[in-house]
């Protein structure tokens, strides 16, 4: 097998564990209902078959990544399917709520270790700017696709074979992809131990994480301004607060500054947060209203998604790495994020008798055109940064800002809605009318969310430059990304890997 094809089939082997992962953070949506008849849980309880995940998975991000830099990205990354596959069992067999809880939070750890070193693989994989830019436009298509997908196959696996196989079709993805990846991926030692491990910072940064998730699900029951929400948002804060402080005085930190440093490092984090938020917001509630309003059953809605997911994948593997390297990714990143923002915004128009190809159909297009520039055109410039030392914890940042984006978009989003379909209700509107209120004020709310992201993005991020670029510099978010991800200690099989082996 030539090098190219080796590249080639590791790169779909890590898209698959990823693809594996972000599917199971919305597969299990379509089943509650199942979940909750089959093994007795409260409506209350059931909630936490998502949260579950969403905490373990938001949370370990940070110290995943920078345990892939420390003792090998292969090694977290095969470990991390192990611990998933063994949890997705548990999952399937699980005869009570407390046991399949506690498994999806086993799930959630396992796909925290995938998660945090795959798109750093990813990214060492490929030297060459216009390869790397289809490397992570695949990618970045397999994080925005698969939550989609997710809806529709767990629609389909429930109704065909039961709630169970939701985490039983996990068991062969996870075995084939790690048997790949064992044969594939060359030893990946990482940075040993040398240096002092940063335990307190590690603590930190998961404590206050996992805390952060924690208040931003609960205020779908609670509310945004509720004691409980308040005083666990509020912990949650001082933890982050005194882990930044710890790594800025810290001799071995988990998350160096000089990361957060880099503008294009940080504004990428930051408009990603920002639009992830929206978009997830977005597919929750376009989902809500095909079913409330229009009255499409689950597995209609799901397909509903589909003309979004066919459309990223089509402008990010056909077209991003073609924009990209003509106009560079900070040009390609505005685009995107302009066709999310006006998406959104022809969602804030949708009537009560709506008609999907007249009035969604059009906005999903747009969407799935924004989404399929601006993901991978994020993923390029939120790695510009990434050296060998620290390629994980890079993405790990990457990777939590997007699920705090997640949690927070769907939260936001959600009770925003539902707060203005109550006082709707309360003034004798239909249910239709309310309903509909309700999602138009939430798209509202994302256009603005996408709006910000567009104006940071054009502020904060810089115009790619010609010209050699010293240590501290950027050339260009393709340079910085060549640069961050050179020699990270992960090669193919080839025969100077294996010469290097036996030396």
């Amino acid at each position: 097998m030539t090098r190219v094809n080796r590249r080639g089939l590791a790169l779909a082997v890590l898209c698959a564990a990823t693809l594996m992962i972000i599917l199971d953070g919305t597969i299990v949506t379509v089943a509650l209902p199942s979940i909750e008849r089959g093994l007795g849980f409260s409506p209350a309880g059931l909630t936490w078959v998502l949260n579950a995940y969403l905490i373990a998975f938001g949370g370990l991000l940070l110290l995943a990544g920078k345990a892939g830099d420390r003792f090998g990205r292969k090694r977290l990354f095969l470990a991390g399917l192990t611990v998933f596959a063994a949890a997705s069992l548990a999952c399937g067999l699980a005869p009570d709520p407390q046991t399949l809880v506690a498994a999806r939070f086993g799930q959630g750890i396992g796909g925290a270790m995938v998660a945090a070193v795959s798109l750093g693989m990813i990214v060492a994989l490929y030297d060459e700017p216009r390869e790397r830019a289809r490397a992570i436009a695949a990618y970045s298509f397999v994080g925005a696709g698969g939550a989609s997908i997710g809806l529709v196959l767990g629609g389909v696996i429930t109704q065909n074979l039961g709630w169970h196989w939701i985490f039983f079709v996990n068991l062969p993805i996870a075995a084939v992809s790690g048997a790949v990846a064992a044969r594939l991926l060359a030893p990946d030692h990482g940075m040993g131990t040398r240096d002092r491990i940063d335990a307190g910072g590690a603590g930190l940064a998961t404590a206050g994480l996992m805390l952060a998730v924690v208040a931003i699900v609960g205020t779908t029951a609670h509310g945004w301004g509720s004691i409980r929400t308040l005083g666990i948002g509020g912990l949650a804060v001082v933890l982050l607060a005194a882990f930044v402080w710890r790594q800025a005085r810290a001799a071995a930190p988990l998350l160096p500054l000089r990361v957060l440093a880099v503008r294009d490092v940080s504004g990428a984090n930051t408009a990603q947060l920002l639009v992830i938020a929206a978009a997830f917001g977005f597919q929750v509630l376009i989902t809500l209203y095909m079913q409330r309003v229009l009255g499409y059953s689950p597995e209609a809605s799901g397909l509903g998604l589909i003309p979004t997911a066919a459309v990223i994948g089509t402008v990010s593997l056909g077209l991003f790495a073609r924009l990209s390297s003509r106009f560079g990714a900070r040009a390609t990143l505005l685009t995107g994020l302009a066709l999310i923002t006006a998406a959104l915004v022809l969602l804030t128009r949708i009537p009560v008798q709506g008609s999907y190809p007249v009035h969604l159909l059009p906005a999903m297009l747009l969407f799935g055109a924004g989404g399929g520039l601006t993901l991978p055109a994020l993923a390029t410039l939120g790695m510009s940064a990434a050296t060998d030392a620290d390629a994980g914890i890079t993405s790990g940042l990457f990777n939590t800002s997007q699920q705090v984006g997640a949690a927070v978009g769907v939260a936001l989003l959600s009770t925003l809605a539902a707060s203005r379909t109550s006082r709707l209700f309360a003034i004798h509107q239909s249910a239709a009318d309310a309903l509909t209120g309700g999602y138009r004020m939430a798209f509202v709310a994302g256009a603005i969310m996408s709006g910000a992201a567009l104006l940071l993005a054009a502020t904060v991020l810089r115009s790619p430059r010609s010209g050699r670029a010293g240590p501290s510099q950027t050339a260009g978010p393709e340079a910085g990304a060549r640069r961050g991800a050179a020699d990270i200690g992960l090669a193919i099989r080839t025969g100077k890997a294996k010469n290097n082996d036996e030396s």
